[in-house]
Parts: C-alpha cells; structure tokens; sequence
C-alpha cells in the first residue's frame, strides 16, 4: 500500500568513469557513489575495457578522460555519438594542447567539461565535488541528441583591477552619464548559454552573414579553453570571433566570447562599445557569469541590445535578462525542443526577462534583425 501511495523511486544514475589514472578512478567514484541517486557500477583504464562493460549494462552518463591508452577519449566519444548518443562529460587536464582536443571533444558531442589539473589532481577533485554532480546530474537530464557532431578606433582604458561584485554589476558607463543612451546607430546582441552551448554557438554563428551585429557571449567554460574555442568558430563563421581582451571594440562583423575565468562587460563610451575582461568572485557560482555580461548590457546599451539565452543549467543569466528587457532590449530565449539542457532560459522565461522563445534554428535570423 505504501509503494502505490508513494510512486516508485527513481532509478539511480548509472555512470561510467573511463580514466587510465587509478587515482582519478578511485577519487571520482569515491565522490560519485557518495551522491544520492548515483551509483557508479564501473570504473574502467581505456576506451576498450569501457566498450566490454557497456555490452554488458550501457551507462546513462559516461565521465570520460581524452588521452588514454588504446584509444584516445575522441575517437571513442564519436563512436559512441555515431551508434548509440549518450552524455558524455570530458575530464581533462588543462594544457594547451588538452585544451584544443577538448574542444574537438566538444564538437564531437561532449556535454560538458569537467577540468583536472596536473598537479594536486585528488584534492581539486575533492573541493569540485558539488560541481561534478551537478555536472553529471544536468548531463543525465541532456537532450543527447541535440549533440550529435555537425559536419564539420580604440577604445578608452579602463582598470582591470580586481572588482568586488557590486562594482562589477555596476560600472561601465561614461563619466556623467546616467543611463544608456536612447538610440545609437550600432547594435549589441549578448549571448549567454552553457550545458550544450558549444555545439549550439556553432549552429548560430556559422548561419550568420559577415555583417551582423557585434555579439558579445559568456559561455560557462573553464579557463584556458575559450581561446582555443574562440579560434575554432572563427575558422568556420563568416564573422570573426575572438576571445574577448579589455578594450576591443564591438563592430559588426565581430562576436567576443569572455575568457573562461573571468567576467565579461560591456562599456560604452559616447556611441561606440567596447568591452572590459575583469576579475571578481563567482556570481551564480560561475565566473564568467552571464548575469553580470547582460547586467552591463542593459546599463550600458539598453534599448539597442539583444539579449539571448541559450541551452544551460542553473538560472545564471535569467535575472539580468529581466534587467535587459526591463531597459528596453528585445530578449530571446531557445525552446525546450531545441535546448540540451532548458535550465536557463526556463528559468528566465519563469522570471518574464522573455519577449520571445525560439528554436535553436531560428536564432540566427534574431540576430540578423536585431
């Protein structure tokens, strides 16, 4: 009687962790199984192991290493994304040439990436506990297949110092200035997303024509990977996109994505835009965090932005979408159908920060009439 009353329980996360390191092994199982509703039945050295354990009982979430004996983490991932999608989130030590691969990783259909240092590697993963279940739970909840791989003037000087929150969220206009200017004859499209965004991005600023607006992003990405990120899409859109430095201008043509690490804001001075690249604490538990690139936004362009939120987890940006539309921009939000995770723009559409919610498809042509 007391099982029809109470439903039955949910069915725990089966995750498989695939790192030839036995103290990774050992430390994320530890951290895993210790989570309610996750349970880890294998933890394997390679690639090959992994494929004999998923024959047997296939995993819901697969924690996944890059480079490994046998078979690099890559070539697996796209076997896996090829035959049978599944969320795979990528744990990889952060170096120059790991951040390229994982972004090959990314592109391959990757949900997430969960960083590990070379050095200090048991205790990190220790205090990054709480975000690697968050991170496996969100993966588990992903639309997978929204990820299968698709083919292939200067501005004024501003201090870079390191800011307090409140300062962060609210600098950024031109001495005397006490709102942003009704009108300018450039416009600002803010992008911010994160489970998923990767592949997303992609999608939208491939789509778009060399002249578009100037677009300023925050996709939630550790340090050191969004350069290399930054220069994969410019290799494949049309417009430039660069990781954002203090100072660069906001043109047409261009799209500036905040460096994993630090907060992103947009400055104005007279009619023109640029941005700043600061340090600051977590705001959202996320630094870069969107709340803090929109809340500029809407301080410092108002009425001439467009604010987008993509596919992500959490509520980072749902607040300062709110602040952009209350300013005046047009706001937009990616369908559930289309998002890998719904997290964010759900919870800025819950908020009314949303004129308009749009499939991933369509978000191109938003920017094209921002």
């Amino acid at each position: 009687m007391t099982a029809n009353v109470r439903g039955k329980a949910a069915a725990p996360i089966r995750v498989l962790v695939v790192d030839d390191s036995a103290v990774v092994r050992q430390v994320l199982v530890g951290l895993l199984t210790a989570a309610p509703g996750i349970e880890v039945p294998h933890a394997v050295a390679d690639p090959l192991l992994a494929m004999e354990r998923m024959r047997v009982q296939w995993p819901d979430v697969i924690v996944l290493d890059v480079e490994m004996p046998r078979m690099d983490g890559i070539t697996f991932l796209r076997k896996i994304m090829a035959e049978r999608p599944t969320p795979v989130v990528i744990c990889s030590t952060l170096t120059e040439k790991g951040a390229k691969t994982t972004m090959e990783a990314m592109a391959a259909g990757a949900v997430s990436i969960v960083t590990k240092p070379k050095l200090g590697l048991k205790q990190f993963l220790q205090e990054a506990a709480d975000e690697l279940v968050a991170t496996v739970r969100a993966a588990a909840r992903a639309n997978v297949r929204r990820l299968v791989p698709r083919p292939g003037a200067v501005a004024p000087a501003v201090p870079t110092a390191k800011h307090s929150a409140d300062v962060i969220l609210s600098a950024g206009l031109p001495p005397g200035a006490t709102r942003a200017m009704a009108q300018t004859t450039e416009r600002v499209v803010a992008i911010g997303t994160s489970t998923g965004g990767t592949q997303a991005l992609e999608q939208v600023l491939t789509a778009l024509p060399r002249v578009s607006p100037g677009i300023v992003i925050v996709q939630h990405m550790p340090e050191k990977f969004t350069a290399a990120f930054a220069a994969r899409l410019d290799t494949l859109s049309a417009i430039s996109v660069k990781e954002a430095q203090t100072n660069d201008r906001v043109v047409p043509g261009r799209a500036l994505i905040a460096p994993g690490g630090r907060h992103l804001l947009l400055r104005r001075s007279g009619a023109q835009y640029f941005v700043e690249v600061v340090d600051g604490p977590l705001v959202n538990r996320h630094r870069p965090s969107v709340d803090v690139l929109f809340r500029s936004v809407a301080k410092c362009a108002g009425a001439n932005a467009l604010g987008i939120i993509m596919t992500g987890m959490g509520d980072d940006g749902a607040a300062g979408l709110l602040e952009m539309r209350n300013a005046g921009a047009r706001t937009v939000a990616q369908d559930e159908d289309s998002c890998v995770v719904f997290g964010m723009p759900r919870e800025a559409i819950k908020r009314g920060g949303v004129d308009r919610t749009v499939p991933l498809s369509v978000i191109a042509k938003e920017i094209g009439t921002a």
